[in-house]
């Protein structure tokens, strides 16, 4: 996995010393709007072909780092860097960039053609007709709409605008593709789709995609990095599978997929691993990530999937595996497991997923009735408890993000 601190290159003529292998980097790039700060000291380097995805909820400052890429916004401190060159004045016409915005922006009188030759038209020196109809034609194959150029935009279903926006953006040929919630008005089957396309499509081309999105499933499924945020700030930055299965903090680990948390104090730590004491009174033990005191307040995390559903007692389990006697509060059938509401009188309500696989073999259970939740030492983890501390930021989590 590469990371966004390395040894700099050569210095360029702005006296810069770009991170080898990236495109584009934010260094302490701060955006004001007022007293708000809608982007707080962002440190990031962005690497040649990869896809990359900011995440997080709305106001936490993923768009307006995106803006400041597109040169839509210009940082109030710091600096935007693409190709290893200061950007922050240069108008988004002149860098090496193209955005798709959520809603697409096609020009509802023009037909297809007609908006994805648009930009083409918009150069100088312009480039003849036949260059630009061979452009538009072969962008129009790479986004598999062959033969659609002179359709007109209403009579394009969602799915294929997306995809004549997706053209507009390529044919200009750009070093960095950036994707505003691309997908936020497509059906779930449509969109999962279009994900797949985006995927192939980037592979084929090689070029940088950025995309933001609050949507996690789809940054998971998509990005080769995802760029977590809060408040404006970067709280963790990797693979999909790190961000998933070694989140930095409670914030990360409920953000990220769905989560089980139990609240209590650090009774103990050895080799790794940690030792809590609920507030009931109940003893879990985990893989510890971060530096903690004994005795300070820690959340203990544990997937939903992580956890087994059994009718009688788990027999003798490892060290430190965890069963707890619930009763089943609720069970929802999600076609590829069914998720199960269960509750314990000293650990309260928390979510079990069982297999479809594991459903059958077993049983289902029925509301009301008691059963074993049970879940090894190794799948739970000891985190900050930083799910209702915020950054000391003025008015940030009351702004929509511009």
């Amino acid at each position: 996995m590469r990371q966004t601190k390395q040894n700099p290159g050569q210095l360029n003529s702005m006296g810069y010393a770009p991170i080898p292998g990236s495109i584009a980097e934010f260094r302490g790039a701060t955006k004001l709007f007022g007293e708000v700060v809608a982007a707080d000291h962002i440190d990031l380097a962005i690497f040649k072909g990869e896809f990359l995805s900011f995440l997080g909820p709305s106001g936490c400052g993923k768009t307006t780092a995106l803006r400041m890429l597109a040169g839509f916004e210009t940082p109030s401190r710091g600096d935007v860097l693409i190709d290893g060159d200061r950007v922050n004045d240069m108008p988004p016409h002149r860098r090496p960039v193209n955005m798709v915005f959520q809603h697409y922006a096609l020009f509802p009188h023009l037909n297809v053609f007609d908006n994805i030759a648009y930009g083409l038209r918009q150069r100088r020196p312009r480039p003849g007709a036949s260059e630009i109809a061979t452009k538009v034609e072969r962008t129009l194959e790479t986004v598999r709409l062959p033969g659609y150029g002179k359709r007109r935009i209403w009579e394009m279903s969602g799915g294929q605008q997306q995809r004549v926006a997706l053209a507009r953006a390529l044919v200009n040929e750009p070093k960095l593709l950036l994707l505003d919630e691309p997908m936020a008005a497509l059906d779930r089957k449509l969109r999962r789709e279009m994900q797949i396309e985006l995927q192939t499509l980037q592979r084929q081309l090689g070029i940088t995609f950025v995309l933001v999105t609050h949507d996690q499933e789809e940054a998971l499924s998509m990005s080769d990095r995802i760029c977590l945020m809060r408040g404006g700030r970067i709280v963790q930055i990797g693979s999909p599978r790190s961000l998933y299965d070694e989140p930095a903090s409670r914030y990360v680990a409920d953000f990220v997929g769905k989560s089980n948390f139990f609240e209590g104090r650090l009774s103990g730590r050895s080799a790794g691993i940690g030792s809590v004491e609920t507030r009931s009174g109940m003893l879990l033990s985990g893989r510890t990530v971060g530096d903690f005191a004994e005795g300070q307040t820690v959340a203990v995390s544990i997937r939903p999937e992580q956890c087994l559903l059994s009718q009688s007692e788990p027999g003798e389990a490892a060290a430190g595996a965890t069963r707890i006697k619930v009763r089943i509060r609720n069970r929802i059938f999600l076609g590829e497991h069914t998720e199960y509401l269960v509750e314990s009188g000293g650990m309260g309500e928390f979510l079990v997923h069982v297999s479809r696989q594991a459903d059958a073999m077993s049983g289902a259970f029925e509301a009301g009735e008691e059963a074993w939740a049970s879940w090894p030492r190794e799948a739970a983890i000891v985190l900050e408890n930083d799910a209702t501390s915020e950054p000391p930021k003025k008015g940030n989590e009351h702004v929509e993000e511009k």
